[in-house]
């Protein structure tokens, strides 16, 4: 009988540090697992300080590209405004040039009334070559007419171009003003968007470390309580022996 409480203490003994070993197993699992749940939760971290990073140099390409459009659209204005001024300036050249005919017509007019004059006081002497000469002056008159007339012709029809030139350039003028206010108004918007964005991220940061804070802590408890164990079961050990 007593050799059988031996024995039957002996295996109550064995089962004892069996079940311990079972326990510092399972509690050896769940500390792995905790800290693979703790190598997930970095990577998601790395991950969305990534994205995070990744749309704040999205937003600066944004602003780069939009400031660039803006120098470009600033210097084709500029050369519209200096083809204005050319345009202006041939126009100037054309109403002088047309002046000019203008008044060398007059000139020429006043010739012609002068010949025509000196040629009526000879028709008393000359009459046949008075009548030729009439003849000869009015087919230069009407040559000089019919030069004179296509020439204004084609100085009106150039005047028109001009014209025309100068409403499309006014017109690409005023759609440039508006692509700079669109632009003008995209740059506020952005501004207006980045404190949501900075506000947003801070918000992700700190709950990431109350989540990175919470694991600490039951890591802090898990072993905790594992030291526990392992003393109370030392301790029920010394006091069996």
């Amino acid at each position: 009988m007593l050799l059988l409480l031996l024995l039957l203490q002996l295996l109550l003994l064995l089962l004892q540090q069996l079940l311990i070993l079972f326990q510092m197993l399972l509690l050896l699992l769940l500390l792995l697992l905790l800290l693979l749940l703790l190598m997930l939760q970095l990577l998601l971290l790395l991950l969305l300080l990534l994205l995070l990073l990744l749309l704040l140099l999205l937003l600066l390409l944004m602003l780069l590209l939009l400031l660039l459009l803006q120098l470009l659209l600033l210097l084709l204005q500029q050369l519209l405004i200096l083809l204005l001024l050319l345009l202006l300036l041939l126009l100037l050249l054309l109403l002088l040039f047309l002046l000019l005919l203008l008044l060398l017509l007059l000139l020429l007019v006043l010739l012609l009334l002068l010949l025509l004059l000196l040629l009526l006081l000879l028709l008393l002497l000359l009459l046949l070559m008075m009548m030729l000469l009439l003849m000869l002056l009015l087919l230069l008159l009407q040559l000089l007419l019919l030069l004179l007339l296509q020439l204004i012709l084609l100085l009106l029809l150039l005047l028109l171009l001009l014209l025309l030139m100068i409403l499309l350039l006014l017109l690409l003028l005023l759609l440039l003003q508006l692509l700079l206010l669109l632009q003008q108004l995209l740059i506020l918007l952005l501004l207006l968007l980045l404190p949501l964005l900075l506000i947003l991220l801070l918000l992700l940061l700190l709950l990431l470390l109350l989540q990175l804070l919470l694991l600490l802590l039951q890591l802090l408890l898990l072993l905790l309580l594992v030291v526990l164990q392992l003393l109370l079961h030392c301790y029920c050990y010394y006091n069996y022996s």
